[in-house]
Formats: C-alpha cells, structure tokens, sequence
C-alpha cells in the first residue's frame, strides 16, 4: 500500500478501524481497484455519516421529542 494511504489511516481511526473490520480492503485498495475516496464514501454510508444521515438523525430525535412532549401535555 502507498505510503500517503497508510499515514491517511493512521490520521483517522475510524477509516483505519473500518479497514481493519473488511481486511478485503487491502487486496482491493492495493491492486487499484477502489481508491481512497471510494473507501472513504462506503465507510461513511456504513457507520452513517454523511450529511443527509446526520440530517434524518435530527429529524428523527425532534419527532421523538414532540411526541413526549405531547403526550405530557
């Protein structure tokens, strides 16, 4: 693996930890497969941290709020 991809990994643990969990990864990011990118995007959509994710998330705990709240009242 290139050295950039190796210290990118390092730099952020849980890129490293997803790699570590699908060792797949290696194989496919060595031959050239997938790049980094791509490694990052499905990572991201795995542990759910894009932006419309985040965004359903919020929604989701306003929704859950509001109903407490109204059956309180």
């Amino acid at each position: 693996m290139e050295l950039y991809l190796q210290v990118s990994f390092k730099n952020n643990p849980k890129e490293y930890m997803h790699l570590k969990e699908n060792s797949y990864y290696f194989k496919e990011l060595n031959r050239g497969v997938i790049d980094y990118k791509k490694f990052a995007d499905n990572m991201k959509i795995k542990y759910k941290e894009r932006v419309t994710d985040k965004i359903n998330n919020v929604v989701e705990n306003i929704d859950l709020i509001s109903s407490v709240l109204n059956v309180l009242k």
